[in-house]
Formats: C-alpha cells, sequence, structure tokens
C-alpha cells in the first residue's frame, strides 16, 4: 500500500525534489502540494490538488503525512493546522528557535510528528558515533566544527552543526550556551581547554559540507560528511514519512528512532 503524502513548498528547493521522488515512486502518492500563489504555475501539471494555504487541503487528505522543509514559522503553523485534522508531520526545517521546539513536542502529543533537522541517514550516523569518537580521544584533544553552505542558506550556523556540537559538549558533559564559540576576532587570547567552535561558511552551491575536528597533541583527526544532492535529505524524509505512517501520538521522533535507538 503507498503512503500518501503532501508536499509543501513544491516549488522549492527541497519541495520540488520531494514531489519529483514522491511521483516516481511506488511506494508514495501525491495527495496534493501547497505552494504560494505567485510560485504555483505549473504545478497543476502534476495532476493533484494545488492550494496556497495547508488548511484548504487537509479535510480531503484524511491520513496523509505532511512534508515540511519551508522555514521555522511556516512549518510550526503547518504541524498546528495538521493537529487539527489528525495529519501525520514530518518536518525537516532548521533555525527552529527553543520554544518552536517545545511547541513541537506539545503537538506531538495529539499526532504524529518527526523533526530532524538533517535527513540524511549518513549524517545521523555520524550523530551515534562521534560521542564513542570523542570518549575514545579523550579531553586531550579540542575540538571544533566548521559547516559549508550555499549561500541561499538563511540561518547559521546550521541546524547539522548545532546537533553535531550538542552530542559532543553532552559527550564531555558541558553545556554549547556555556561552551560555545560561533567566531574568532582580534586579540582574543588563547583557546580556553573548556570550548567547542562552530564555525559557518557561506558561497556557490554546496548542499552541505560538515567537518568535526579533533586536535591533539601531535596529530588530528577529522570526520567529514558531504551531501551531494538535496535528495540524499529528500529520500531520507520519505523514508521518514513511511516509518512515521505506523507510530503514534505521544512524543516527538526524531531519526534517532528510526534509526533504531
Amino acid at each position: 500500500m503507498s503512503i500518501p503524502v503532501i508536499i509543501m513548498g513544491a516549488k522549492g528547493r527541497m519541495g520540488s525534489t520531494l514531489t519529483h521522488l514522491a511521483m516516481e515512486s511506488d511506494q508514495f502518492t501525491l495527495s496534493g502540494v501547497v505552494e504560494r500563489a505567485e510560485y504555483s504555475k505549473g504545478l497543476e501539471t502534476l495532476g493533484c490538488p494545488v492550494k496556497h494555504d495547508l488548511a484548504e487541503l487537509l479535510p480531503s487528505c484524511p491520513g496523509a503525512t505532511v512534508i515540511d522543509f519551508t522555514a521555522p514559522e511556516v512549518s510550526l503553523d503547518s504541524a498546528r493546522k495538521a493537529s487539527k485534522t489528525g495529519n501525520p508531520i514530518v518536518i525537516g526545517t532548521t533555525g527552529l528557535s527553543a520554544d518552536q521546539q517545545s511547541e513541537l513536542e506539545t503537538l506531538a502529543r495529539d499526532i504524529p510528528i518527526f523533526w530532524s533537522p538533517n535527513m540524511s541517514i549518513g549524517v545521523n550516523a555520524l550523530v551515534r558515533v562521534l560521542p564513542m569518537l570523542e570518549r575514545i580521544l579523550g579531553e586531550a584533544y579540542d575540538m571544533e566544527i566548521t559547516e559549508i553552505h550555499h549561500h541561499h542558506k538563511k540561518d547559521a550556523p546550521s541546524g547539522t552543526a548545532v546537533k553535531l556540537a550538542q552530542v559532543l559538549a553532552e559527550s564531555r558533559g558541558w553545556k554549547m550556551d556555556e561552551v560555545g564559540n560561533y567566531g574568532r576576532q582580534g586579540i582574543i587570547g588563547a583557546r580556553p581547554e573548556k570550548e567547542l567552535g562552530v564555525h559557518a561558511l557561506r558561497g556557490g552551491d554546496v548542499v552541505g559540507d560538515h567537518t568535526v575536528y579533533f586536535f591533539g597533541p601531535g596529530e588530528r583527526v577529522e570526520v567529514t560528511h558531504r551531501a551531494h544532492s538535496r535528495e540524499n535529505f529528500a529520500r531520507g524524509a520519505l523514508r521518514a514519512a513511511t516509518w512515521l505512517s505506523s507510530r503514534k501520538p505521544g512524543r516527538l521522533y526524531s531519526m534517532g528512532q528510526l534509526l533504531g535507538e
């Protein structure tokens, strides 16, 4: 049985990729798409309902999973609307504030919600492996993270870099709001031992590169993930939609649960 899905922002970079993959797969049925009126030209050729407001589409698509990679406030609004009709929702939007994440957790009591700032299976495998690497190397190794994205990306650092930093800080018993350093300039003195730098680069059409550095005495270890195309994230989101279709409300799901933590 195919999984019915609704794609938010169907003309956007991620939305168009998701729409294409859903249409070419026998595992999914494109129940509808949502896009702003000024960008919706041409979507009528998809052969599914096209709406400018998710609330107009949901009543005619019971059980369809919404997939949203738009913007923090839009994604949160999508979750609110989905909660009124009981539709599951997969969110891949980055840059959500702590308050927005908290609201998602509240809404997840009523509907199945899956949220991950990075839908890549490889990145989420990295999230699981990094704490082990940190423990093996020990506190003699300074940790830094760099991330590179295309010049259209609006938030910095990326949600993925934030997540990687969080798991590394937690592995050492640190809190990122106490040890995080998001840029250095001027005469700042020696690097404190208890510090974790996270640095963002922007340019060109880079889909997403993340490198974690462990600088130790006489050596350094680098762990890098490079996304070659947006299909990587879209396939992860569709996998999440399939997984979420058999889950019940009660908690905010993430890649950790999907990968079997």
